[in-house]
């Protein structure tokens, strides 16, 4: 190979490399970005390991809805990323008595008990707790609550925390699927 062609393999990669980045690392930051699960906090619905795509864009246009999956910032140390499920809402009331979740929506409204049926029943354990949410908070938890740091023990979750909502799971293929775990909750009076 002469010297011409040399200089023009290497120009073409230097260019494609270029290109490379100008699309893929802006979509890293701003659209999607790739996430391991690490724990048991959301077993069964994700296992330690899997190879998930979280949708950083969506919120932007939209807020998380109850029953969303997310990747959170961990309140106590923003460099640690946290997969969680949402739960209460801005302005509601959470009250967790036994096994029940129950949602407070408003003074005129009647109260909600979620019908959690993703959850297995030996996941569960009785406690009790209210929580009172503001404006842009959020009480998030995981599906295995006997195994879950979340928000009955580091608190509320604010708004600008909140990472994105977990769009792919890619990994073990035999799992592979779009919006996995996301769950709209029966709710029962």
């Amino acid at each position: 190979m002469n010297t011409t062609k040399r200089d023009g393999v290497v120009d073409d990669l230097v260019k494609f490399s270029l290109i490379a980045l100008l699309v893929v690392i802006p979509i890293r930051f701003f659209v999607a970005e790739p996430y391991v699960v690490r724990g048991a906090s959301m077993e069964p619905t994700f296992h330690s390991g899997e190879y998930l795509t979280v949708d950083k864009i969506s919120y932007r246009f939209a807020e998380p809805v109850r029953g969303d999956v997310i990747i959170l910032r961990y309140p106590k140390d923003e460099s640690v990323f946290f997969i969680k499920r949402v739960i209460g809402l801005p302005g509601e009331t959470v009250e967790i008595v036994g096994k029940n979740v129950i949602i407070q929506r408003g003074k005129d409204v009647p109260a909600l008990t979620l019908d959690e049926q993703y959850i297995e029943p030996d996941r569960l354990q009785d406690e009790y707790g209210v929580y009172a949410l503001g404006d842009g908070e959020y009480f998030v938890m995981g599906d295995n609550r006997k195994e879950s740091s979340d928000s009955r023990s580091w608190g509320i979750l604010k708004r600008d925390e909140i990472v994105g909502r977990v769009y792919l799971r890619l990994l073990p293929l035999t799992r592979m699927s779009v919006l996995p775990g996301e769950e709209r909750f029966e709710i029962s009076k």
